[in-house]
């Protein structure tokens, strides 16, 4: 999405000895300001149009969103060396770069949209008939996201619905989780629902729909455990029948298939316009102009390839992936012996088809711990290597319907109990069957109408035990297997095992799991199937289940620079 860069209002800070009246009555003609914009419906369309481009910010949408938090969970691993250690490790603190750097972009996003809100409430400019609702819509969702981002990431937020005038209002005390979610999430995204269309146009692709808000609110009671308003706000954007799964889970991660049937909330990329902009550039200064591209295929992809691969698949999730077992008679498995979600998703040693337009292998990488590399958001399947200026033109997915069948699974559980479990399989089987792998209801057909703990490694605990398929144990099974395999490294895993409160549980089995991998895992080439891991196992959860402290790290500390600027937080 093309962003246009406006910077309509801001403080200046005068210089000692400055004569503030002569500069103040000194007018640039040429200047774009609030009073010579917001003339035109188009002004504002151009306004809300940097408020979309927030979401390209890389702590949002780009390369450090997703690896640092998704590090910090049970599917992702990194090596010592790489930046995003101090997340795998959690000793990141109030300091760190990516704690800082999500904090101030959520805030710009904040702002540009409260700039658009605000100045819809007193403009009158005519517009055509539902284009001004549409367009306070459209910022409301935006800005309910960035919320959302906010809260569930720092566990609190300051709350801005207008754009401040002085030094004075931008100091606010912080609120907390639940005041932020019903003072301004949940009314903006009612009002976003009643004002904004079903679908849009062609021309028009990528701007938020009601069924965006829908799923944002669901996902919203969702975490609050309101599962009765979550699950009617899934099930109304399931029965509009607006959205449904593409055949290939890869169309989900590539340029080639973007805003398809399955897509609710996508954040544009492009690597055309802009040319010559690293993809890390953003547009959050005057002197900016963002690249329009994202870096994040080369935070993912493989070293030998152009990329750095500081994201790694962990030892539990590939595993997850080789016990996905493919269903042989569906046909989208001809000539595959491994799911087409194992194959969109990671790259192992054993993988199939070409990498990088080379056969897996050729080039090496698949020794010193690492059983699998990231596919997802990389160019693999197109490219030679990655770009050396880190752009790649692969859209990023926030909603999509796999996602929310899930969590429409997930709901009615806690909501009903037993008496949900066989509509829960249903919809967690339209996700396996989509994969090509074999749902719960043919497993409980082969098996006594039980189904398999698919979480339990095999490799480390032996054969596969069945279990019957009550609510704990499907909950369990969508926790453990199906939301990390169909959604790694799509940005929700952590906050996931935040608001389930396992963060303690999965570490501590995964941690168990890793002594017994070091100890007993044969290290010599070519490695023992179905991981085949050389020379030594890459402990990803050795300091992490030491250092872990629900109060320190489930949610980021304030960035102390916030602190210190403002004397009214009580972080």
């Amino acid at each position: 999405m093309k962003k246009i860069s406006i910077y309509l209002l801001g403080l200046c800070l005068l210089a000692t000895g400055c004569n503030e009246e002569d500069f103040l009555n000194k007018v640039n003609p040429n200047a774009i300001t609030s009073e010579t914009f917001w003339k035109t419906p188009l002004d504002f369309q151009k306004a809300l149009t940097t408020v979309y481009g927030a979401l390209q910010f890389s702590s949002i949408s780009g390369s450090s969103y997703v690896q640092f938090e998704e590090i910090m969970g049970d599917i992702g691993g990194t090596e010592s060396w790489y930046r995003p250690f101090a997340f795998r490790n959690l000793t990141f603190n109030d300091g760190t770069y990516h704690v800082t750097d999500k904090w101030n972009e959520l805030y710009i996003g904040i702002f540009r949209a409260n700039q658009v809100i605000e100045n819809l409430s007193t403009t009158s400019v005519p517009f055509p008939a539902g284009v001004k609702e549409s367009i306070e819509g459209q910022a409301r969702v935006l800005r309910a996201y960035y919320y959302f981002q906010l809260v569930h990431t720092y566990g609190k937020a300051i709350i801005h619905t207008a754009v401040p005038a002085t030094t004075e209002e931008f100091k606010q005390p912080l609120s907390t989780k639940e005041e932020v979610t019903q003072e301004v999430i949940i009314p903006d995204l009612e009002f976003a629902r009643k004002s904004l269309p079903l679908t849009w146009d062609a021309s028009n692709k990528g701007r938020v729909t009601k069924g965006t808000a829908e799923s944002l609110l669901g996902k919203v009671y969702l975490f609050g455990k309101e599962w009765d308003k979550a699950a009617q706000l899934f099930k109304s954007v399931i029965d509009s029948k607006v959205y449904k799964l593409v055949a290939n889970p890869m169309d989900n991660f590539t340029d080639e298939n973007e805003f398809n049937s399955e897509s609710i909330f996508e954040v544009a990329f492009n690597n055309v316009l802009n040319p010559g902009a690293p993809g890390a550039a953003v547009d959050d200064s005057p002197t900016e102009t963002g690249s329009e591209a994202t870096d994040l295929a080369n935070t993912l992809g493989q070293l030998n390839f152009g990329a750095y691969n500081t994201l790694l698949p962990s030892y539990y999730l590939h595993e997850l992936f080789t016990r996905d077992s493919i269903d042989t008679t569906n046909p989208m498995n001809l000539g595959s012996t491994q799911s087409k979600r194992l194959s969109s998703s990671i790259v192992p040693r054993n993988g199939e088809g070409l990498y990088y337009q080379l056969p897996i292998g050729t080039k090496g990488g698949w020794a010193f711990g690492q059983s699998a590399y990231v596919k997802k958001f990389t160019n693999w399947y197109q490219a030679k290597n990655e770009d050396g200026q880190g752009r790649s033109g692969i859209n990023f997915r926030h909603i999509r319907l796999a996602d929310v069948y899930l969590m429409y699974a997930e709901a009615i559980l806690n909501l009903r109990g037993e008496a949900a479990v066989a509509e829960a399989i249903e919809y967690i089987d339209l996700v396996r069957a989509r994969a090509g792998v074999v749902t719960l209801a043919k497993y409980m057909g082969a098996n006594a109408g039980k189904i398999p703990q698919l979480h339990i490694s095999r490799i480390v605990h032996g054969p596969t035990t069945y279990v019957s398929p009550t609510a704990k144990n499907v909950l369990t099974h969508i926790m453990k297997v199906e939301r990390p395999i169909e959604l790694c490294f799509e940005g929700h895993r952590w906050k996931d095992l935040v608001r389930w409160g396992i963060v303690r549980e999965v570490f501590d089995e995964l941690g168990a799991d890793e002594d017994w991998r070091i100890k007993n895992t044969p290290l010599a080439s070519p490695g023992k199937a179905p991981l085949f891991i050389m020379e030594r196992v890459r402990p990803d959860f050795l300091l992490a289940r030491r250092n872990y402290n629900p109060a320190a790290h489930d949610y980021f500390p304030i960035p102390t620079l916030e602190v210190q600027v403002n004397d009214k937080l009580n972080p």
